[in-house]
């Protein structure tokens, strides 16, 4: 139960600091909460052993889902104590006493129940798990792994070029120890290309020895050995475990070989260059390991190079019908009958997404109907229900679910948020990475902010190829966009339907419940919704250009909502006041997007009311010209994001935020202007991580702010617009120029700056730790150092550079990777005056520095908001 497990970690944490830190509330409940955190403790133990057991046991699954309910309860009333807490350090509780004894008392009689109805479910899984027969029950799905015995050569169908491409690089080497990786997800077709290679004539002739071995989930390093040696007809019946490794190196002796290891889930690296050391190296004697693998994370620390990564491409609609028909008609000799069933079976295995597996067993299920036209159409729509009957039980399924068992408990969750999106949705990371930290499924690790962690969680489950990339940023791989393949999304489904947080109906679209923890406002759900029908809510995201059939009278009963995104909607209907008395009473609310809101001018005083709000979103919303003084009560705010919105400036006071890691849209303005916040306040953000800044005509900066930025210790992302200067531009840029830095920046972007030579302070003197510049849009005619650096022989760091709309800017390339050695990465555009650059410089332009023999030059465009 990935949901209980997560949240029993998370509520864990929460007590545990909250009793150390001396909390208010710990200290009024402190028994109740010492408490909890040992039942916690203890019920962490027992979901250990009950994950893999709720499937087959009502007991244990009834015993799972009333401890979902209590531990959502419990996390309700720590989040009204800690929202509590916010309120007492401003000396007002929610209009009453501090010491409100209706407060008190309702909380301790919840604290109560909560610990009873604990102490009954960790009797009950403490009894089933007594049960002497329950642990031993075999799964009631399995997928047999395929040996290299299981090829068909007839059955490659749209893979030549896949195998083509790993031929030349085991063939095209002077390497004596090769390693190339074949990575994708489940039903992909890794394991169908390398039995081809295995088979191949040409590369038969290459090789003196052929192993192939089937890794699996469980392995046992002792094991494989063993059986590699038994492929090489070697008897290790008398051997000792220490003596295997040396065996192989026998038999291998003066060989060459080509070992493919199948199914690989994880590897204890150690171990594996151990084996890697004994196989033939040199004397015109060489080793080539061919690996499969779902997590490219494996194939890295195995020490495939990138290069060496071939990740296979979904089929295409022509392929998918040739494997189709081979299946579907196969009693036809793979011929279709005719134009109705043609039509019938392309539809069918268009919803297939181009996976093989899939394919594959769609088609042998529809062989068995060939003369029945009237089911085929009935599949077809059905499709989602017949896939998904059979449950994890059908192969597809299953194979799929094998990469979610394999999943950590941390990272199962998220992946379960993809579940509200609709087929082929295009998904914003950032969106989704503010749900998950809103929803407390992530937190921040001492110096590791949420949103960094987030983007790590994201990028595992990409590597895990459980989700797939749209759009990314080209230097560093940072993901803007990402979807899910059809197939994985019913995975996906079919789990958040068991853990209780959505339901679907046959056709795989979204239908709230009173049970619902999600919802996910789509434009093929119905569009009538009563919001009252849906208390539990803790997710509400508005997927659609406009929720005019939502009945918001009800928002406030979603008394459990943590996470509110109305981004990029109409609410033409609704009044800014009334859509704000709504939200303003969601009290548990932790995540507010409301980017792009045409309609909202000013954010109302009554935004104060949401003490426990970390993340509030408003960039886009073109008309918002005011934010309150109240919005400097938000001290548990993170991210602050009001990025191009016509705001004169924010209001004075910013400085009270001092947990924020991320600030958007801040504008440096007249001192003058005393109910503004200044650039002095900044100091007081000793967490700041990202800021987004922007100076103008009424920019000020004083001798006692110009150190600012320079206090900031812990800023990393650094994005200075100029847009605004045009009448003062000379003098504006002379303030900047005095400016000291931040320490240890990573990454610095420039806009709009019209000016000839870049600010002083950027250079590698001041910038030592900078990785990635960006300048767009200005009137830079040169990148020079300057002559004392060159003296120095000092050179930048830069791992990447990006130059757009630079019309005057001159450099040679030659002279630019003088002063930049270890530039990898290369983006250009309408930059006409450049010289001899690798790329184009009119039009968009991108440069890869190659690593090793071959890399992939193609690159995805820059995101707008490309700053992390």
């Amino acid at each position: 139960m990935a949901v209980a497990d997560a949240m029993i970690s998370t509520l864990t944490q929460n007590v545990f600091t909250a009793l150390m830190n001396q909390a208010q509330f710990a200290l009024d409940f402190r028994g109740q909460f010492e408490q909890m955190k040992t039942r916690l403790d203890l019920m962490k133990a027992f979901l250990t052993d009950t994950e893999n057991l709720k499937r087959k046991n009502e007991v244990a699954k009834t015993a799972l889902t009333k401890l979902r309910e209590v531990l959502y309860e419990a996390d309700n009333v720590l989040t009204d104590c800690l929202i509590r807490d916010e309120y007492r350090k401003n000396g007002a509780c929610f209009g009453f006493s501090l010491e409100d004894p209706f407060f008190l008392h309702q909380t301790g009689k919840k604290l109560k129940d909560i610990n009873s109805r604990m102490e009954q479910i960790e009797k009950t899984l403490g009894s089933f798990l007594r049960a002497p027969d329950s642990v031993h029950a075999d799964e009631p799905y399995q997928v047999r792994g395929f040996s290299s015995q299981d090829f068909n050569p007839t059955e490659i169908i749209g893979m030549e070029e896949d195998l083509k491409k790993i031929k030349g690089w085991i063939f095209d080497t002077i390497e004596v120890h090769q390693q190339v990786a074949i990575v994708g997800m489940g039903g992909l077709g890794k394991t169908t290309i390398a039995q081809k290679i295995f088979h191949d004539n040409e590369v038969l002739g290459r090789f003196d020895k052929m192993i192939w071995v089937s890794v699996s989930r469980a392995y046992n390093e002792e094991n494989l050995v063993r059986s590699m040696l038994e492929r090489l007809g070697k008897n290790v019946s008398g051997c000792g475990s220490s003596q295997l490794l040396g065996e192989v190196q026998q038999v291998l002796a003066d060989k060459t070989c080509l070992i493919v290891m199948d199914d690989v889930w994880q590897m204890n690296v150690e171990w594996w260059t151990n084996l890697c050391s004994v196989l033939p190296k040199g004397g015109g004697k060489r080793s080539c390991i061919i690996i499969t693998t779902r997590n490219e994370g494996v194939a890295s620390d195995m020490g495939v190079e990138v290069s060496r990564i071939h990740k296979p491409s979904k089929l295409n609609d022509e392929h998918s019908w040739s494997l189709f028909s081979k299946f579907a008609f196969s009693s036809r000799r793979g011929v279709c009958p005719d134009a109705h069933f043609e039509r019938l079976g392309k539809e069918i295995t268009k919803k297939c997404g181009g996976l093989p597996l899939a394919i594959k067993t769609t088609g042998a299920l529809l062989a068995a109907k060939i003369d029945n036209p009237h089911e085929w159409r009935e599949i077809s729509k059905s499709f989602h229900s017949q896939l998904t009957t059979g449950g994890k039980t059908s192969s597809v399924m299953a194979s799929l679910q094998l990469s979610y068992d394999e999943l950590p408990t941390r990272l199962k969750q998220c992946l379960l948020c993809f579940s509200i999106y609709p087929e082929d949705f295009e998904i914003r990371a950032e969106q989704i990475i503010n749900w998950w930290i809103g929803e407390g499924l992530i937190q921040g690790k001492s110096s590791r902010p949420a949103a960094e962690v987030g983007y790590e969680y994201l990028s595992e489950l990409i590597k895990r190829c459980l989700v797939e990339v749209v759009q990314q940023r080209s230097y560093d791989g940072r993901v803007y966009n990402c979807k899910v393949h059809d197939m994985v999304r019913e995975l996906i489904i079919t789990n958040a339907e068991e853990e209780a947080f959505c339901h679907f109906d046959s056709q795989g679209i979204q239908t709230p419940t009173s049970d619902s923890r999600w919802l996910g406002l789509t434009d093929t759900m119905n569009r009538t919704h009563s919001l009252k029908d849906v208390p539990k809510l803790r997710a509400l995201l508005v997927l659609r250009s406009s929720c005019s059939e939502v009945d918001f009278k009800y928002f406030g009963m979603l008394r459990s909502l943590r996470v509110l995104d109305f981004s990029n909607i109409r609410l033409d209907e609704i009044s800014v006041d009334d859509l704000f008395n709504w939200i303003s009473s969601l009290k548990r609310l932790a995540s507010l997007n409301l980017s792009g809101l045409q309609s909202l001018e000013m954010v109302p005083p009554s935004i104060r009311k949401l003490r426990n709000l970390q993340l509030f979103v408003l960039s886009g919303c073109n008309k918002l010209k005011r934010l309150p003084p109240s919005i400097t009560t938000l001290r548990k705010l993170i991210v602050l994001d009001v990025g191009f919105c016509p705001l004169e400036s924010l209001p004075r006071g910013v400085g009270k935020l001092s947990y924020l890691q991320e600030l958007t849209g801040f504008k440096v303005t007249s001192q003058s202007k005393k109910s503004y916040s200044q650039l002095l306040e900044l100091k007081e953000l000793t967490q700041l991580r990202v800021l987004r800044m922007s100076i103008s005509d009424e920019t000020e900066i004083l001798e006692n702010e110009i150190n600012i930025l320079c206090e900031l210790k812990d800023l990393r992302v650094l994005s200075i617009d100029a847009e605004n200067c045009k009448r003062k531009k000379n003098e504006i840029m002379e303030m900047l120029d005095k400016l000291a830095p931040p320490p240890r920046l990573h990454e610095l972007y420039l806009r709009n700056y019209h000016r000839e030579t870049l600010p002083i302070w950027v250079n590698p003197g001041k910038l030592s730790e900078l990785q990635y510049l960006c300048i767009e849009n200005g009137d830079l005619n040169n990148l020079s150092l300057g002559i004392e650096y060159k003296n120095c022989h000092l050179t930048w760091s830069l791992d990447g550079l990006c130059l757009k709309f630079l019309t005057r800017l001159e450099v040679d390339w030659e002279e630019l990777e003088k002063d930049m050695p270890l530039l990898r990465h290369l983006e250009v555009s309408h930059c006409y005056k450049l010289k001899d650059f690798p790329c184009s410089v009119k039009t968009p332009g991108f440069w890869r520095k190659k690593q090793g023999p071959e890399i992939d030059l193609e690159e995805t465009s820059a995101n707008p908001k490309d700053d992390l």
